[in-house]
């Protein structure tokens, strides 16, 4: 039914995307379902499967054709309805049951996809899963012998939010100051998500953009691209806000703006989080990937903590807080994984964090964060190349012998009070460049050579 090129097209590196009409359709969906229903049984997971889905118009027509394909194979399904990709990761780990997410997370109103999961939360990419879902896709899967499944519906959004409450000291939030916070949900899934766990807080709420749509009639929810901020920047200092929070599509990146409606540094909030997260266990382990500021392995160390560089992507952090037992993972792209929420990344745990260090503290955001801030960064530039493997080769020869050069996820140079790493894209023809530096000079001078080389 589904050629290789077609599944090739939409099967990404760590979840499932594509265009709506003709690539990820109901047929296809209900296909995912069947092919994702026999994996699981294969890996001998449970046989109940737990579905949410976002705001998107083609959401609920396809999360019906999956759990469809899932019930055909006989096993059961659990309808959480609107949720946060977040908030399926607590549906997955609190039943312990694998699970599906129905989103295209940052990207246009044209788009959808799914991310998987396993029992517990844990991460189906193409290492492990993925590959073996698009091949039983590709052959098809026979119909069960068994009787189908049965579906039932049940809402998680209030345990969702006690759950994140529960994770800090009741008597610490209850005493801090009161909070004025504007949220821009984007027309995303933190529309439906923030008003339940920010009815339980001392704040003082501005929402921005919370009507649930995924047409995005007002930008698109994608708070990486700073074109997507003006807006809650703006409002942040029209309010006198103390703090701006913006979410992703799927509500499970999170982007901090300060008082003065200037942008904090996503690796800022990783070393935040990462004191305070060593405070509560002394000598704990910290993953960090590589495009994240020096200053997070810094700081992590300085206090303590064991920090461990990984590759970009969840699926590799989330396997590296396995093995290494760590309590907090953060990205460079806002993504921030915690130990104790089943090493799942969640958008809305890091702004609690964000707002509880906040409110315990007598500092505005840009002076309690300015200890984290020690580096200036040139942000994540990307550039279509015509063959990424040679453009990558070619900058490579440029430096090696002159600086040390490393090879984890693409390859990093360290220069004496610099650095930079080029990486190519998992699904386009594009070089992602990323470089920090002592001084804004440097920063600029390093960029500019490398950007140079690349165009």
């Amino acid at each position: 039914m589904f050629t290789a090129e077609q599944l090739d097209a939409i099967i990404k590196a760590y979840d499932i995307r594509g265009l709506v009409d003709g690539e990820v359709t109901a047929e296809f969906a209900f296909a995912l379902g069947c092919a994702y229903a026999k994996f699981l049984e294969e890996e001998r997971e449970p046989s109940t499967v737990v579905i949410g889905e976002d705001m998107r118009p083609s959401s609920p027509v396809l999360a019906t054709a999956f759990a469809d394909g899932v019930m055909s194979q006989g096993f059961d399904v659990i309808r959480i309805g609107l949720a946060s990709t977040d908030l399926l990761y607590f549906a997955a780990g609190k039943l312990n049951l694998p699970g599906a997410m129905f989103t295209a997370s940052h990207n246009p109103a044209e788009y959808n996809g799914i991310k998987l999961c396993k029992s517990g939360a844990r991460p189906i990419g193409k290492e492990s899963g993925l590959i073996r879902i698009r091949e039983l896709i590709l052959h098809g899967v026979p119909m069960a012998l068994r009787a189908p499944g049965v579906s039932h519906d049940q809402p998680m959004l209030e345990e969702y939010a006690d759950f994140l409450l529960s994770l800090f000291d009741a008597k610490t939030t209850a005493n801090a100051r009161q909070l004025k916070v504007v949220i821009d949900a984007g027309n995303g899934m933190a529309g439906y998500t923030a008003p339940a766990v920010m009815a339980k807080l001392n704040v003082d709420l501005t929402p921005m953009y919370f009507e649930l749509d995924g047409t995005f009639p007002n930008h698109e929810a994608n708070p990486i691209e700073a074109a997507n901020l003006v807006d809650l920047q703006k409002r942040v200092k029209a309010e006198k806000a103390d703090i701006g929070l913006a979410f992703d599509g799927d509500a499970d990146r999170c982007f901090l703006v300060d008082e003065k409606g200037e942008l904090v540094n996503p690796s800022t909030l990783t070393a935040l989080i990462a004191v305070r997260e060593l405070k509560r266990q002394p000598g704990a382990t910290i993953i960090y990937n590589l495009i994240s500021s020096r200053a997070v392995p810094e700081i992590v160390e300085e206090h303590g903590g064991t920090a461990i560089r990984s590759r970009v992507g969840h699926s590799y952090i989330k396997k590296l807080m396995a093995e290494t037992g760590a309590v907090f993972g953060g990205e460079h792209s806002g993504h921030f994984y915690f130990g104790n929420f089943w090493r799942a990344d969640s958008g809305m745990l890091a702004a609690l964090f964000a707002l509880s260090e906040l409110a315990a503290s007598d500092l505005p955001l840009s002076e309690l964060l300015a200890p984290y801030d020690r580096y200036y960064s040139s942000g994540e530039i990307n550039t279509k190349v015509a063959d990424t493997a040679a453009a990558l080769a070619m900058i490579k020869a440029t430096f090696e012998g002159e600086f040390p050069v490393d090879d984890l996820d693409g390859f990093t140079v360290s220069g004496p009070d610099w650095w930079f790493n080029v990486r190519g894209s998992n699904t386009e023809p594009l070089l992602r460049l990323n470089v920090e530096a002592h001084s804004a000079q440097e920063m600029a001078r390093v960029r500019d050579r490398v950007l140079a080389l690349i165009r």
